[in-house]
């Protein structure tokens, strides 16, 4: 009898099954509005499906009264650029910080206390102070998310690059390579597709801090949207981004795990 932790779907059925919590929560969110929507059409906790549609279009298709702008594509690309430019930031700064406490032992005494304290400080503790600090704009909001993802990314690029066989680094040495030499040569190349993994990871957590700075301070983007709208219960407008959020953090990490397919295969 064969055990159930030896039993691997093929495609076809790993498909299937990864479909079957989506469908399931589909339709149990349509028969959670139609039946309330049967008992009070104006029902604002789980508007129906043609009702979300309606609202959709309403903020993608048309522009603002007020604004004269698209509301949806507004939001959407003023979230991106905070994002991307946060994600970019976060990822750089980490892996230098990652790499000089993971190779150099004197800069690994200096600095791995700091980072990990650093890494225990929860973000949105100081949301505050940074807009103290920085001010409403969107400086303080992309360093939220900085300084939530630059130590946790820093970490684990130093643990992985201490975890590297000691085999590599003698042979680099005894074929004569300088520190420089070994960490641009030898470390630092296998640290790429690690970088992509961990900023995948805390893919979750930027936004996170994305929506949080944005639902402070801002008069634009996704999580400002939300949290405007929250006070007339129009859970037709919440629900629609909340799922344009999702789409976007999938999309991201599908890009991501691309570049690490195409541009470092060898990892695989």
């Amino acid at each position: 009898m064969t055990r159930v932790v030896n039993r691997i779907p093929g495609r076809g059925a790993g498909i299937a099954l990864g479909l079957v919590p989506f469908v399931a929560t589909a339709l149990l969110y349509l028969v959670g509005s139609q039946v309330r929507s049967a008992a009070n059409p104006d029902d604002k906790l789980l508007p129906t499906p043609a009702r979300l549609a309606e609202t959709l279009r309403t903020y993608a298709a048309h522009e603002d009264v007020r604004s004269g702008q698209v509301l949806f594509w507004v939001d959407t690309a003023a979230s991106l650029e905070r994002l991307t430019l946060a994600l970019v930031i976060s990822a750089a700064l980490g892996l230098l910080i990652g790499l000089a406490v993971g190779t150099v032992p004197v800069l690994r005494a200096a600095l791995a206390p700091f980072v990990a304290a650093l890494a225990m400080i929860p973000p949105l503790a100081i949301l505050p102070i940074l807009f103290i600090v920085l001010g409403l704009g969107e400086l303080a909001k992309v360093a939220l998310i900085v300084i939530g993802l630059t130590p946790v990314i820093a970490r684990d690029i130093s643990l992985r690059a201490g975890e590297l066989p000691a085999e590599q680094l003698v042979k680099a040495q005894t074929l004569g390579a300088s520190s420089w030499q070994l960490v641009s040569r030898v470390i630092l190349p296998q640290m790429w597709p690690r970088l992509i993994d961990v900023v995948r990871l805390q893919l979750g957590a930027a936004w996170l801090f994305l929506i949080a700075a944005e639902a402070i301070a801002s008069t634009d983007g996704l999580g400002y949207r939300i949290f405007l709208v929250r006070r007339y219960l129009a859970m037709d407008v919440i629900l629609p981004y909340v799922a344009w959020i999702t789409l976007l953090a999938l999309v991201i990490d599908w890009l991501l795990r691309q570049l690490r397919a195409r541009a470092f295969a060898w990892a695989r």
